[in-house]
């Protein structure tokens, strides 16, 4: 416990050029403070934002709570009115920003009271009105808060402990304040408590940047653990959603041949979230082959059930024997329905090995990259807009031929980044610049390593998916 103070132990006077230093320092401090305080962009919607200004906010009162006691430390303790006449002070004309510290003196011996014009201030009373003495200070606490200040004051005056906790009071004009009241007893030259001493602090704007610190904190902590769930059912979502089989799938066709088919998905490098990108490749009951790649505008959980509404649909429809061409409409009539509205591109492929002709069509969605004896070209494609833009839209289809070695480049748009400086057609032809070496390759799997290599270090802004099919003999 720190010892009591004494009634008869003179006061020692600050050292005001270290102190004027001091507030100099804090002025600028604040200043630069306030200043990244009003560059905080914040939004509605910004957890980080709200957190980062309130925190701007919390250290603005801090200063302005070092300032006032540094200035209070420079002017020292306020004379007793007795001693030497203060002039009276308004009340309105002392900024409230600046009266948050005040003192007083309860004087058991004479039971005479002393409070600073700050300590007026605070409370909300006029000099005239009064200090209020100790067994009446309880009467402007909230009810719940009165038992602790009797039990300080108790324990203060009687054991000597020294007082150090908070409580709310409700002012005269109705506002509720909170104050920290730091007291100790003062003793006489017998060790006998003669009165005590008190400093009150209205703290009432420090603990609501305090609980802004901490509700704009506790909102940033819920969205990222919202944004990790959301990402962790995404991807949980799309691994059950996509093929079962990972790395390459082969379809053999007996004497029409085999395809060999190898797949790989690519997540985004600038986004936490799942986007809709899809592929496939399903052997259908008439012996052909369907693939398909495609992506649906979104992230997190929508955008993967939205794919896996698609998905199960477009194998359905496949298993079927619907046509790429038709099977585009229905799917562009199932968006328009969906909850979730959303928009989606794709291509549809069936690769019929009897006749060795690919039949397919496309929405709003890069053609598939035909390679054959060291060159490569982009198929014509057929009408088709994007899926849920436009309803009852219809969707052309377009066949070709294809011959052994032949090799099929399906991918989103993700896959080859846009900027500035680079358009779709410009990844376009980066891939076409591979010919060479998918020539050289001897698989599917081989195929999908050579665009990792050219793509997968590229910072693109959505996640990507591609399929490569390779006819044999």
């Amino acid at each position: 416990m720190p010892s009591h103070l004494f009634a008869d132990r003179p006061a020692q006077p600050p050292e005001p050029g270290s102190v004027d230093a001091l507030i100099s320092q804090t002025r600028r401090l604040r200043g630069e403070v306030d200043a990244v305080r009003r560059d905080t962009v914040v939004d509605d919607d910004d957890a980080q934002g709200r957190w980062q200004r309130a925190l701007c906010d919390l250290a603005v009162h801090h200063l302005d709570d070092l300032r006032e006691h540094l200035g209070q430390l420079k002017e020292g303790l306020p004379p007793a009115p007795e001693i030497v006449e203060q002039p009276q002070v308004a009340t309105e004309s002392v900024p409230e920003a600046q009266t948050r510290v005040g003192s007083a003196e309860w004087n058991l011996l004479t039971d005479e009271v002393s409070w600073s014009d700050e300590l007026f201030q605070i409370f909300g009373r006029s000099p005239e009105s009064g200090a209020l003495p100790l067994d009446e200070l309880g009467s402007t606490l909230f009810s719940e808060d009165q038992p602790l200040l009797t039990a300080w004051v108790t324990a203060c005056l009687v054991d000597g402990k020294p007082i150090d906790g908070e409580f709310r009071i409700v002012r005269a004009d109705g506002r509720v304040r909170t104050l920290h009241m730091r007291g100790e007893p003062v003793l006489d030259s017998d060790g006998c408590t003669a009165s005590m001493w008190a400093v009150l602090r209205d703290v009432s704007e420090l603990r609501r940047s305090q609980r802004a610190v901490r509700e704009s904190r506790d909102s940033l902590q819920r969205q990222r653990e919202i944004a990790q769930t959301e990402r962790r059912l995404a991807v949980e979502l799309q691994e059950a959603v996509l093929p079962p089989w990972r790395g390459s799938l082969r379809f053999p066709y007996g004497s029409a041949g085999t395809l060999d088919v190898a797949a790989h998905y690519l997540p985004s490098a600038t986004s936490a979230l799942i986007g809709g990108d899809w592929y496939d490749a399903l052997e259908l009951p008439d012996g052909s082959s369907m693939l398909t790649v495609g992506d649906l505008t979104g992230h997190g959980v929508t955008a993967t059930s939205g794919m896996a509404m698609m998905l199960g649909a477009l194998r359905g429809m496949a298993m079927a024997g619907i046509e790429p061409g038709p099977l585009m409409g229905w799917l562009n009539q199932l968006l328009e329905t969906s909850v979730q509205p959303a928009l989606g591109s794709a291509v549809c492929c069936r690769y019929d090995p009897a006749r060795q002709v690919l039949s397919w069509a496309q929405a709003g969605h890069p053609a598939p990259l035909l390679f054959r004896r060291g060159s490569g070209r982009s198929l014509l494609p057929p009408e088709g807009v994007l899926l849920g833009a436009t309803s009852g839209a219809s969707y052309g289809q377009m066949e070709e031929h294809l011959e052994v070695g032949d090799l099929l480049v399906l991918h989103t748009d993700g896959l080859t980044p846009r900027s500035i400086e680079f358009s779709r057609a410009d990844g376009t032809e980066r891939l076409l610049a591979l010919a060479p070496r998918f020539s050289a390759a001897r698989s599917a799997q081989e195929c999908v390593r050579i665009v990792i290599e050219e793509f997968g270090e590229s910072e693109r802004e959505d996640d990507a998916c591609m399929l490569v099919a390779r006819v044999g003999g």
